[in-house]
């Protein structure tokens, strides 16, 4: 038997670390809009988790100033990923944004009165409905300003902020999810066995986009055709050119279908094994794309026919495998996906839910939980207790936010953005920087623009966004007028349209760049 496979390293925790970066094949990537908080919206039924409180906010005393960063830097005329395309506006330095708060001069904390006049206009636009928020000092994670900050509500997609945080403290960033073929049991047989790479990609090297821009050698998927290529060549080089083909998806646990999107159009159906996230045209830049039914049975059909154009037949049509494929089997060839670290940056700024998905699943395979929506949850939960994040009323059921039940309070997300700022733990930056860039980049790119009241905080908000049916939530960093960089969560229920919604929080974002607030 030979045997192919996208699989993870020994004992199956998470995946292997690369020596070299790039050293993967190009594949395709996915569109700003196309998968996340937009693509939710087509999430029905009753949004569970309770709602926030909308009242008089709870101030919090300040710690005692620290430095910030300074208020923006000057522009590079590099374009996001190094693509070297053309953007509206120049993208600003990530020093505005992301340096914390040793890096820059001394600046004061803001004070609980001062940020509960300046929030107090935007926090009264009906079109918030009932709202929740919290504000916290990104540099030690001190609550500064609260209003229902303890309220667990509808997280949509910021609940990949607790998906992120949790994979970057069990994985090594540098692990990759490798894709092998290996020789099996049964004579001329190849059997694909999927270790949970999403991104894997059929398409050509030229043909490859991350979130609308050209792939680089950091961030390409890796390529379906290298490892045929590969396959094909050991396989020629051993006298074989007639192989049957089966695929294994083991390494999964559970129903792989999402409990409240049977559409298939956010979500594909979560199995270990599968090409450009299972879109049934590749290069969609659709909000939501069409999925095909079965994931893993396209891929291996896929990898056949890319077989069969290096000279290798494949007898008739890829079936499951019987059994799962031997771990020491002799490997035939091999690719390797971006850095888990990379996966994580692309997830938040796209708002990828396959992805999230997949990182979830690493996650509980990393402390042995089964590779199921359940085991992720679990491992989740259990792994931010350990960090110390407060997880009283934190429900979760999913890794991407399109769970309906999830409940997370604003105060839990904010604690959240705070450790990855923190020096603590380094290993955790990742999360800031997959942050969309208000005005630029990811699901925030149409939004601060002109006439939406926030077009002053374009470049100085970093935030994750989240969508559901009558729910819209915001959190990420902003550096307020003094150069501190603060944490903050909005999370909203509402009947207004979700457009109208996005610019009210956004505009109670753009009230902490421009304040302040002592």
């Amino acid at each position: 038997m030979l045997v192919a496979g996208t699989v993870l390293t020994a004992g199956g925790a998470y995946a292997q670390p690369s020596p070299t970066p790039g050293g993967h094949s190009a594949g395709q990537g996915e569109d700003d809009n196309s998968q996340g908080d937009q693509g939710d919206q087509g999430s029905q039924g009753d949004q569970g988790g309770k709602q926030g409180d909308h009242g008089k906010g709870k101030p919090r005393t300040g710690e005692s100033p620290s430095a910030g960063p300074s208020r923006r830097a000057e522009p590079p005329a590099a374009t996001p990923g190094g693509s070297g395309s053309p953007l509206a506006h120049p993208l600003p330095a990530t020093g505005a944004v992301l340096a914390t708060a040793e890096n820059g001069p001394e600046a004061a904390v803001p004070t609980a009165q001062g940020l509960q006049q300046a929030l107090a206009p935007a926090l009264a636009d009906k079109n918030l409905g009932t709202v929740t928020i919290a504000v916290a000092d990104a540099a030690g994670g001190q609550l500064l300003y609260g209003s229902g900050e303890n309220t667990a509500a509808t997280p949509a997609s910021t609940t990949k902020l607790a998906t992120t945080v949790a994979a970057l403290s069990l994985i090594p960033g540098d692990a990759r999810l490798t894709t092998r073929v290996v020789r099996g049991a049964d004579p001329g047989t190849v059997t694909l066995v999927g270790g949970g790479d999403p991104t894997l990609t059929a398409l050509p090297v030229d043909q490859v986009q991350i979130g609308g821009q050209p792939a680089n050698a950091d961030t390409a998927p890796a390529s379906l055709e290298a490892l045929a290529r590969q396959t094909a060549a050991a396989l020629r080089a051993a006298g074989t050119t007639t192989v049957k083909l089966d695929y294994d998806l083991s390494m999964y646990a559970g129903n792989p279908a999402h409990r409240t999107n049977p559409d298939n159009h956010n979500i594909a159906l979560v199995v270990p094994l599968m090409v450009d996230e299972a879109k049934v045209d590749p290069k969609s830049r659709e909000e939501a794309p069409e999925r095909v039914a079965d994931p893993a049975g396209a891929a291996a059909e896929a990898f056949a026919k890319l077989l069969a154009a290096q000279g290798v037949t494949v007898e008739g049509r890829a079936k499951p495998a019987a059994a799962p494929a031997a771990a020491d089997a002799p490997v035939l060839g091999k690719v390797d996906s971006p850095t888990i670290a990379r996966l994580v940056e692309r997830a938040l700024t796209t708002s990828d839910n396959q992805l999230a998905e997949a990182i979830a699943r690493q996650v509980a395979l990393a402390v042995h939980q089964p590779g199921s929506f359940e085991g992720a949850a679990t491992a989740v939960t259990q792994e931010l207790a350990k960090l110390g994040v407060p997880m009283a009323g934190v429900v979760l059921n999913d890794g991407s936010g399109l769970h309906s039940g999830n409940a997370i309070p604003p105060a839990v997300l904010v604690r959240l953005l705070a450790l990855a700022a923190s020096e603590q733990h380094p290993t955790l930056r990742p999360v800031l920087t997959g942050l969309p860039v208000a005005g630029f980049t990811g699901t925030l790119d149409k939004r601060y623009g002109s006439g939406s009241g926030a077009a002053d905080a374009a470049g100085l908000i970093r935030a994750k966004t989240g969508t559901l049916s009558n729910v819209n939530t915001l959190a990420g960093t902003v550096v307020d007028a003094d150069g501190r960089l603060l944490a903050f969560a909005v999370m909203t229920r509402t009947s207004a349209p979700a457009d109208t919604a996005r610019a009210a929080m956004d505009r109670i974002a753009a009230h902490l760049a421009a304040c302040g607030c002592h």
